[in-house]
């Protein structure tokens, strides 16, 4: 079969892509920007890629024809914009009119269980969705899936953020909701299993794990497969408002997608509408066999997808992607070079593992004071580290930043900054041979807005010379056997 992918280079579709080109089917990756993928060559050789985005419908003229089906995996939950709803709505209507100047005769979308009479308006979104999408020519199947559970998800990281950070929590009432957590592995043998099978045509399916349990359970549960001890108070005056900012500043969530999450924990997720497991047959894996298998994925730093590297989930600009130089003119710029004789590659590398555990070579505490301002204002913080401790890809987030470019060959990494800024930054790794010697050259560049602009970049001006002039001498010289702490080298 010929399928569409909708959504190739998001968390779900990454995992799902491999599998159904190992089933032999043609694939036509459906991507804003091909760039944002990294795929193995064998993978490459065998698909296609469609740009365009779903909100400009003139984009999507030339789709092909001969497509069998499709998969719609596209979400807005994490979308920097109030109006999601709004933006899921166009986007699936759009979807529908190009999809039916094709041959498709077979939709899967990924939804979440909505079967409360009151839901939450994320889950009121998905289902409004799925109401658009039904108006297809194509036969239409609903998976809607609960919380899923798999490294790099956004539950996973969420709960592992309580979890590892709060030895004793005093927690919202809806940790007491009861949710049936699904493993990645399994949504993904779902929605690879059930494309095609005219049984599954025009019914929805609700899918989850074998464990029904509480929010409550599930950190606990977390808990004690990474051998801790956790203990869980739970208060009734928590409103929405007040359960978000505690979500939003005890993990790596915004305080947006938070207010998403804890208007929907207060609806249960627990499968009605069976039936899947006849046509997709496989065993269901536990909760905490899930968490493990995350673990050990990213002990072997396999993590494929994280939720976080969704442009989505960010608040830049897709056409910033597409600036090779950054902005110059009116702008502030901090320039530093040196030349070094160190092996490139060992610089290079540093270079590659900047932030994340490893964090940034120099006084790291005042990156991490700034973190946590940033935090306090509504912004990302710190705590979204990075998917790999040693590989980046354009579009990867790594804590604050958003990387934009990341090419070795080159010696080039450029990060566009995520965090609440009264203007715009970047900043950027760029190695080179001048007179026969290797040379590193720093750059940070902003763009300020108005006068609160200008005032930010002066107030903090004579940080740079510290911050910037030490880390640059710290990714020339940092060793990886080195015993010191990084914030301690000069």
């Amino acid at each position: 079969m010929k399928i569409l992918l909708t959504g190739a280079n998001g968390y779900i579709g990454r995992r799902l892509l491999p599998i159904l080109v190992m089933q032999g089917h043609d694939v036509i990756c459906f991507v804003r920007d091909k760039r944002r993928i990294e795929l193995e060559d064998r993978l490459i050789d065998k698909i296609e890629f469609y740009e365009a985005d779903l909100l400009k419908p003139e984009e999507l003229e030339n789709l092909p024809k001969d497509i069998d089906a499709a998969y719609y995996l596209v979400h807005s939950m994490g979308s920097s914009s109030r109006k999601f709803q709004q933006m899921e709505q166009e986007t699936a209507e759009n979807f529908v009119k190009a999809i039916d100047t094709t041959n498709c005769k077979h939709i899967v979308y990924l939804s979440g269980i909505s079967n409360d009479e009151y839901l939450s308006k994320h889950l009121s979104s998905r289902k409004k969705t799925e109401s658009i999408l039904n108006n297809a020519k194509a036969s239409l199947t609903v998976l809607r899936a609960a919380i899923i559970i798999g490294s790099g998800g956004a539950s996973f990281e969420i709960i592992r953020d309580i979890v590892e950070k709060l030895p004793v929590m005093v927690a919202p009432k809806w940790l007491r909701t009861k949710c049936q957590p699904i493993a990645i592995r399994n949504v993904v043998n779902y929605l690879s299993g059930i494309i095609g099978k005219e049984e599954a045509y025009g019914k929805t399916f609700d899918i989850g794990g074998p464990d029904i349990l509480t929010y409550k359970q599930m950190l606990l549960i977390f808990a004690e497969v990474r051998g801790l001890n956790r203990y869980i108070l739970t208060l009734p005056v928590l409103t929405p408002r007040l359960s978000s900012y505690w979500l939003h500043f005890v993990t790596s969530t915004s305080y947006k997608i938070a207010r998403s999450l804890v208007d929907s924990m207060r609806n249960e997720v627990i499968v009605q509408n069976k039936g899947i497991e006849e046509i997709v047959p496989q065993q269901l894996i536990t909760y905490s066999d899930a968490v493990q298998m995350a673990f050990d994925k990213i002990a072997q730093n396999e993590v494929v997808s994280s939720w976080k590297d969704a442009l989505a989930s960010s608040k830049i600009n897709t056409e910033l992607l597409e600036f090779v130089k950054v902005p110059f003119h009116g702008c502030f710029v901090d320039k530093r070079s040196s030349f070094f004789e160190r092996d490139r590659s060992e610089v290079l590398t540093n270079i590659w593992k900047i932030g994340g555990d490893r964090g940034w070579y120099y006084w790291n505490f005042l990156w991490k004071i700034r973190g946590y301002m940033d935090k306090a204002v509504g912004g990302v913080g710190l705590r979204r580290g990075r998917r790999s401790p040693d590989q980046l890809v354009a579009g990867d987030s790594l804590d604050f930043w958003r990387v934009l470019v990341a090419n070795k060959e080159e010696g080039r990494l450029l990060l566009f900054a995520e965090m609440k800024l009264p203007g715009e930054a970047w900043l950027e790794f760029k190695l080179s041979k001048e007179d026969g010697k290797n040379k590193i050259t720093q750059t940070a560049t902003f763009r300020p807005h108005g006068l609160l602009g200008r005032l930010y970049w002066y107030s903090i001006i004579v940080f740079h010379e510290f911050i910037f002039n030490g880390m640059m001498k710290s990714i020339i010289n940092h060793q990886e056997n080195d015993n010191l702490e990084l914030a301690d080298i000069n």
